[in-house]
């Protein structure tokens, strides 16, 4: 088993532990070796896993690095994602069923991969769909990300909902959500941004056996400052972490700048 890097810092907020390395690389590195070590157990005690997976730019790195680590036996794993823009196809530019099917997919080559079909005709039965996939098995782990207005997959501060009796849902996105989506590349312009999206919810997200959440770059500080040292509210959805001892953050020198 490759061994990461050491952290140069580790705290506890709360319930959360925190792990901040000195690059991004160091940061992909150790959660990769946290993701093979959980998935090498739950695979020991049982003969499938189930994992949900992040789409987004901030994930690459720590995608890249999984997919060096050649000891987990994807062949036995389901793949969920955990959003989707509304009313675009798997091959638009955008599309994270598109992100998976080419930065996890091909290289990873799980048992399966459940994607949200964001154009689909009818979005509040999908959303009933893909809630049931969710529910056919446990699912081991939740790889996530926080977005720079402080959300977990798409569940935007005005959304959010701690305590939400659903698995995935139709949101609204905020501007914050989509601005971020331009500056990422990933639309030319904010009217070109959809505005609206399919996302699996708080209560989902946590209900995982492990949470690693995987936060590189500058341009997260402040949410991760809010995440930490706020409240824990909606107003911050990543806050909800601190409530989760399941959970590990995974920082770099400049994500951690402002704790």
């Amino acid at each position: 088993m490759t061994t990461a890097p050491l952290p140069m810092r580790t705290f506890t907020v709360d319930c959360l532990a925190v792990r901040v390395h000195s690059t991004q690389s160091h940061l992909a590195a150790d959660a990769a070796d946290a993701v093979a070590r959980h998935l090498e157990q739950a695979l020991e005690a049982r003969p499938q896993a189930a994992a949900i997976l992040a789409s987004a730019t901030s994930q690459i790195q720590f995608l890249d690095a999984l997919a060096g680590r050649s000891e987990i036996d994807w062949s036995r794993v389901t793949v969920f994602h955990m959003d989707e823009y509304l009313g675009i196809s798997a091959d638009h530019p955008a599309s994270f069923r598109r992100f998976m099917r080419e930065r996890v997919e091909s290289r990873l080559r799980p048992q399966v991969f459940h994607s949200i079909g964001g154009d689909c005709l009818e979005p509040l039965v999908e959303c009933d769909r893909y809630a049931a996939l969710l529910r056919a098995q446990p699912i081991d782990l939740c790889c996530l990300g926080i977005g720079e207005n402080g959300h977990v997959a798409f569940n935007d501060p005005p959304v959010a909902d701690f305590n939400d009796p659903r698995l995935v849902k139709l949101v609204k996105l905020d501007e914050p959500c989509r601005r971020q989506q331009v500056g990422e590349g990933c639309f030319p312009t904010l009217e070109s941004v959809p505005q609206y999206a399919f996302s699996l919810t708080v209560p989902a997200l946590c209900a995982a056996r492990k949470m690693v959440c995987v936060v590189p770059e500058r341009r997260k500080a402040d949410a991760v400052r809010r995440a930490l040292r706020g409240p824990v509210s909606t107003a911050c959805p990543a806050s909800i972490l601190r409530r989760q001892p399941h959970a590990t953050l995974f920082l770099d020198a400049e994500s951690a700048a402002e704790v």
